[in-house]
């Protein structure tokens, strides 16, 4: 770094990569990426929310886990809005992914039919 204009370039974008890790004011998706959620497909679930995150151009901050003891429903993904519970669904496929985004993130509405627990 040379300038201060460098220097508060640097600054702003710093700002702008923290404002994005604000948990409460935005969606949030966890997807667990233990081994046993691995073995289970969870890449694959991963990409499908990553896909449709983008393709929808939503503001979700997707994060990541490890196991959480529930091997047998993986895999699982963790939906949290703000000012709501965080609901897990599991046993999931990436047909179910968009129907997650979809009917939860983006209306509010939980799947029920996919609902393994609410916290």
């Amino acid at each position: 770094m040379k300038t201060l204009a460098e220097l508060k370039e640097l600054r702003d974008k710093v700002q702008r990569e923290m404002k994005k890790r604000d948990q409460g004011t935005r969606a949030e998706i966890i997807v667990g990426m233990g081994t046993c959620g691995i073995a289970a497909g969870a890449r694959e679930i991963l990409k499908s929310v990553l896909a449709e995150v983008e393709k929808r151009e939503l503001d979700v901050r997707i994060t990541q886990t490890g196991c959480i003891g529930m091997c047998e429903k993986e895999p699982l993904i963790d939906v949290k809005l703000p000012g709501k519970e965080r609901v897990t669904y599991g046993n999931l496929t990436t047909a179910d992914i968009p129907k997650i985004i979809s009917e939860h993130v983006v209306n509010g509405n939980v799947v029920t039919d996919l609902v393994i627990a609410k916290h």
